[in-house]
């Protein structure tokens, strides 16, 4: 079901186009040795950073329940085994749930895309491995379609107006600026962009809207806003200030501060276009 904001003439086609098209709400998934966890600004397991929130499959039936327009799985577990097991993960996860799947962390070939899309992805998101070889965004593209190449971007404020792309988990800076980045890993083939806030991940003190707005007025493909949620207001902020086509949340989806339904509920109260 669609709920649309009627308060508002709709002017002409491009509106109605733009405006028509669903906000999608979907909640992401760190995994950890097969563990869901969860970080604030990109904390590490070796430094004591991470929480334990528990069974991935479990996790993801219980929001494909609850009407989950996505999920996302980030493998963050650097190693061979750590590898098997997300692959593991993944095809109990699409024998049991319907929604759409993207998988990243660790991929860093195109046979690695072709793996995980075998395994039951629908998208494959890449981050550290598209800034070190531009040219894997351009194979996945073309091997696969640009419909199933996510880039995922992590990048950090440095000064007013001003952003930087990092990588390797938010420890590296790149010297890329994040709108222009965005915009050559779109040139390359990507088909939707993850923006993450490493200032405002896992704090809940809301998304930076500034940036989030200026990418998805820069960028011909959606933008998917994630890092800061708190509340329900975060979340209709960023879709309506920050103009973002979905937005990612983790930390209000696994303490229990709010289903997806509850989610949706709300957004669809503020005028918000959802699927419901």
């Amino acid at each position: 079901m669609l709920v649309l904001r009627r308060s508002e003439p709709l002017l002409n086609a491009d509106f109605v186009t733009k405006n028509m098209l669903a906000k999608r709400v979907i909640p992401c998934l760190d995994v950890h040795h097969g563990k869901v966890t969860r970080g604030v600004q990109f904390g590490k397991a070796e430094e004591g950073g991470l929480r334990n929130v528990g069974d991935p499959v479990a996790l993801a039936i219980r929001y494909d329940e609850q009407g989950a327009d996505e999920m996302v799985f980030f493998d963050i577990t650097a190693s061979a085994h750590g590898r098997e097991t997300m692959v593991e993960t993944i095809e109990r996860v699409a024998d049991c749930c319907f929604m759409p799947l993207t998988v990243g962390g660790g991929i860093r070939t195109v046979a690695d895309m072709n793996v995980m899309l075998k395994a039951g992805a629908d998208k494959i998101s890449i981050n550290s491995s598209a800034l070190a070889t531009p040219d894997l965004i351009r194979e996945g593209a073309e091997k696969f379609g640009s419909q199933c190449v996510v880039v995922s971007i992590d990048c950090k404020r440095t000064g007013s107006g001003k952003w930087e792309v990092f990588s390797h988990g938010g420890r590296k800076s790149t010297g890329w600026e994040v709108l222009g980045w965005a915009e050559h890993a779109v040139r390359l083939g990507a088909g939707e962009i993850v923006l993450n806030s490493i200032d405002s991940d896992g704090t809940r003190n809301g998304f930076d809207l500034e940036i989030t707005r200026r990418m998805s007025e820069r960028v011909p493909v959606p933008v998917v806003a994630s890092g800061g949620a708190g509340t329900l207001e975060h979340l209709s902020e960023v879709l309506v200030e920050g103009s973002a086509d979905a937005v990612l949340a983790a930390s209000i989806f696994h303490f229990g501060d709010y289903t997806v339904g509850q989610v949706k509920t709300y957004l669809a109260g503020q005028g918000i276009v959802v699927r419901l």
